[in-house]
């Protein structure tokens, strides 16, 4: 059984099952970050980090939420939605790796599509062809060839996308 989860807080979440969901990224994040740390380590600090973020910074803003699709009570896809210029950003979209390939991430911004009449946001990677394809698939349409982030820091190896509502 599918369901959609919306978490308002850090309280609200199963910390081990979203780790799970952004694993890959927390890997490839953690080597980055700390690379004089051991693997483990690194793992454990890019995890710390990412729940103070969520914590501190991420939820005490208005209308802040994390949206987690589930299947049968296991976390299989994740986003989150804050506050952006007129409307909402949707970000960090992630599906499990193990999990990939099966519509998860559609369905997830699917389900919170009709959560908010606002503006839906998103950056993608210029180079990440299938999330490209599941966000254009979703209705949303590249506005601008790069994306300026919500602490005012622009990059052009990715590109704004809004929803284009019918």
């Amino acid at each position: 059984m599918s369901m959609l989860l919306i978490a308002r807080c850090a309280a609200d979440l199963d910390f081990p099952q979203l780790m799970q969901v952004y694993a890959e990224s927390n890997r490839e994040n953690a080597a980055d970050f700390y690379p004089f740390e051991s693997p483990q380590r690194q793992i454990a600090m890019a995890e710390q980090a990412f729940y103070e973020y969520l914590q501190l910074e991420f939820f005490p803003q208005p209308n802040a939420l994390y949206a987690i699709w589930q299947v049968s009570g296991q976390y299989v896809s994740a986003l989150r939605l804050e506050p952006y210029w007129d409307g909402l950003l949707l970000e960090a979209l992630e599906t499990a790796p193990d999990l990939r390939g099966r519509g998860f991430a559609a369905a997830l911004i699917e389900a919170v599509k009709p959560l908010t009449h606002e503006k839906l946001y998103s950056h993608i990677s210029k180079r990440n062809s299938v999330s490209l394809h599941v966000h254009e698939k979703c209705g949303f349409r590249k506005i601008l060839d790069y994306a300026e982030y919500v602490d005012g820091t622009v990059s052009q190896n990715s590109c704004t996308m809004c929803l284009i509502r019918e």
